[in-house]
């Protein structure tokens, strides 16, 4: 792809934006840059993208910049359907986005991950188990560093291992993992999307360029994935161990053989590959928590064999790996009562795998910045599970509706208040657990600083 002279316009001048600037100035290309977002909000990216040379336009939109480009690259965090975009490819002008503008340039085999649950999780383990297998390893794309800063580096790793979002997805044209994992879908980004088959299009994409040659990784316990895998060309192979709310978490239903994927029997996980003998593995040392985080180590264990992971090494890591801060992470314990930072649950199905993963009562704190979908699966598990219900930011009165009727609700005006209610209503052998089920921009920069401010308090209350 020779960009050199072209113009090419980046939308969104966030971290990714900023490293598209550069990657393209590097490539020569004549690169002007747009946000919505003034420059005094902007802060150091708009310094950044100005100390290159960058044409900087931000505030509102025009249309006529984005029709007079040769190339339009697409930030993650911003929807690639707005008026001027639309205006663009109307005008025959070609619109893609960070990932496949990277996958472009990268030639080394890529292991993606996606879902709407676990994918932060699952990459970083798949990457472990690919570092301890002695392989060159690049972990990036939605989790940490971009992929373009990759692209536009020196390094050569032996496989890169990338996280991927439905919105990066959703501007791809060409890009082509050699093992592609999808964890699960539930609904999530609704005020992104028009409804909830537009979601599971999307997530769906992270196949569609993919030969016989390569590997997608499906959940067989979840129907949406499930009904996806009729139309993929690539092998396909299965985790399909079970959540608590739908029986034994770790009863399998088997697929018609031959089977190839991850089994699961006791503290035993037996994978099998096309072409290749089954491979066993101990999860007597697995330190991640809950049943969810068992199937994150059957798909992470799946794609790293696929993509030329050794027993040792992968065994190695799912002995060792602990987990991610914000991910269901243990703060403290405190009077015999435990403590844990879900802040990342951002969504209804998250805080459902949070919930399961307990079998004491729970004081759950939720809330923050609603993002389109329905709360109402949560019913059975607070009313089973949910000792005390603490709501807190923009989605508080949404949520108390659908779901203060089960158990004692009350609604804090901050997280540190919401903290000491939990604190109070709580007895020795409860756990009170941050999970949201909401972004958390109302009151916070992003879900890691609402994380801290959760440990902050819980501190607070020890002190």
């Amino acid at each position: 792809m020779n960009l050199k002279k072209k113009k090419v316009l980046v939308v969104g001048l966030a971290k990714t934006g900023v490293s598209l600037c550069r990657f393209l100035t590097r490539e020569g290309a004549r690169v002007t840059a747009v946000d919505v977002v003034e420059e005094e909000a902007l802060g150091p990216p708009a310094r950044e993208a100005a100390s290159m040379g960058i044409a900087l336009e931000l505030g509102p939109h025009r249309t006529e910049t984005f029709c007079a480009c040769d190339l339009i690259v697409v930030s993650p965090g911003v929807a690639n359907n707005i008026k001027p975009i639309e205006a663009a490819r109307s005008a025959g002008i070609p619109v893609i986005g960070e990932l496949e503008l990277a996958a472009r340039y990268i030639n080394e085999p890529i292991a993606a991950v996606t879902g709407t649950n676990g994918k932060t999780t699952t990459t970083s383990l798949l990457g472990e188990m690919l570092r301890q297998s002695g392989l060159s390893v690049f972990v990036g794309g939605n989790i940490g560093t971009p992929l373009i800063d990759y692209a536009g580096s020196p390094m050569t790793a032996d496989i890169v291992v990338a996280e991927v979002s439905s919105f990066q997805l959703d501007t791809i044209q060409t890009f082509r993992p050699k093992v592609g994992v999808l964890l699960n879908v539930t609904e999530d980004h609704l005020d992104r999307y028009r409804h909830f088959r537009e979601y599971v299009a999307s997530k769906a994409r992270l196949f569609r360029n993919q030969t016989s040659s390569d590997v997608a990784v499906l959940n067989r316990a979840d129907p949406v994935t499930a009904r996806l895998e009729s139309g993929l060309r690539a092998q396909k192979v299965y985790f399909n161990t079970t959540s608590k709310a739908q029986g034994d978490p770790l009863r399998r239903t088997l697929p018609a053989t031959p089977f190839y994927g991850a089994e699961v029997r006791g503290n035993e996980m037996i994978c099998r590959l096309p072409n290749n003998v089954p491979v066993t593995f101990n999860l007597a040392h697995l330190k991640i928590k809950g049943a969810h985080n068992l199937e994150n180590a059957a798909a992470a264990s799946l794609a790293a064999l696929a993509a030329g992971g050794s027993r040792t090494g992968i065994q190695k890591a799912l002995d060792t790996f602990r987990g991610l801060p914000h991910r269901l992470e243990h703060v403290r314990t405190i009077n015999g009562v435990r403590y844990y930072n879900d802040s990342k649950a951002t969504n209804v199905g998250a805080v459902m795998r949070a919930l399961e993963s307990f079998d004491t009562p729970v004081i759950l704190i939720m809330g923050g910045r609603d993002k389109g979908g329905s709360y109402e699966g949560l019913c059975e598990l607070i009313k089973r599970l949910v000792k005390k219900l603490i709501t807190i930011g923009e989605a508080s009165g949404k949520i108390t509706d659908a779901l203060g009727g089960f158990t004692d609700s009350q609604t804090a005006i901050s997280l540190q208040q919401a903290v000491r209610l939990a604190g109070h209503a709580a007895s020795p052998g409860d756990v009170v657990l941050l999970s949201p089920g909401c972004s958390s921009f109302d009151m916070f920069a992003d879900y890691a600083e609402r994380g801290e401010a959760f440990r902050q308090a819980v501190e607070g209350l020890r002190r």
